[in-house]
C-alpha cells in the first residue's frame, strides 16, 4: 500500500510537466507545419511558373496553398473582390495546415499590413523565387515562435526568440 502511494504521488508530481511538454510539441507542430506549407508554395511557384498564394485564416487558425495546380482564383483586382475558395488540400499533405486550438496567432503581418483579425490574408510566391514579406507569430500560454520570409528569396525563418525583431 506505501509503494503503491508513493507511486501515486510521484505520477501527480510528473503530470504537470507532461502536460506543458505536450502542449509545447504542439506549437513546434505548428510552426513545421506553417514552414512545409510556405516551402511549398515557394517550390510550386517556380516549378510551374505561376503565382502561388499562402491563404492565411486568421479566425480558423489554419493555411493553404492557392494557385499553380491547386486551383485558380480570380485576382483581387478584377471587378469583383469575390473568390473562388480552392477545393481543400487533403490532410498532412504539405498544401495546408490547421492549428491546435491553444495555438493562437499574435502577429500576422503580410507588406507591413496587420491582418491578425482580418478573414484572410494571402501571401504570394512568384515565378522567380521572390514573394511577399511576411512576419507571423504563433503563440501558446508559455512560448512564442516568429517565422518571416526573406522577399528574394522566398525562403522562411523560424525565429524563436521574437524580441530578435524588435532588436532590429
Amino acid at each position: 500500500m506505501i509503494v503503491i502511494g508513493i507511486m501515486a504521488v510521484i505520477m501527480a508530481i510528473g503530470i504537470p510537466m507532461v502536460y506543458h511538454a505536450l502542449r509545447k510539441e504542439g506549437l513546434i507542430k505548428a510552426v513545421n507545419d506553417v514552414e512545409e506549407v510556405l516551402g511549398n508554395a515557394r517550390r510550386l511557384a517556380i516549378l510551374q511558373g505561376a503565382m502561388t498564394e499562402v491563404i492565411f485564416h486568421p479566425r480558423e487558425s489554419r493555411c493553404e496553398v492557392a494557385g499553380g495546380s491547386r486551383g485558380s482564383r480570380p485576382s483581387p483586382t478584377d471587378a469583383t473582390d469575390s473568390f473562388e475558395a480552392p477545393p481543400p488540400a487533403p490532410a498532412n499533405s504539405g498544401l495546408s495546415a490547421q492549428f491546435a486550438d491553444h495555438i493562437k496567432i499574435e502577429m500576422l503581418d503580410v507588406n507591413l499590413t496587420e491582418y491578425r483579425e482580418a478573414e484572410i490574408a494571402r501571401v504570394r510566391f512568384y515565378p522567380n523565387g521572390t514573394c511577399d514579406e511576411l512576419k507571423l507569430v504563433l503563440a501558446n500560454e508559455a512560448k512564442q515562435f516568429g517565422i518571416e520570409l526573406e522577399v528574394t528569396t522566398g525562403l522562411a525563418t523560424v525565429v524563436p526568440d521574437i524580441r530578435a525583431w524588435q532588436r532590429r
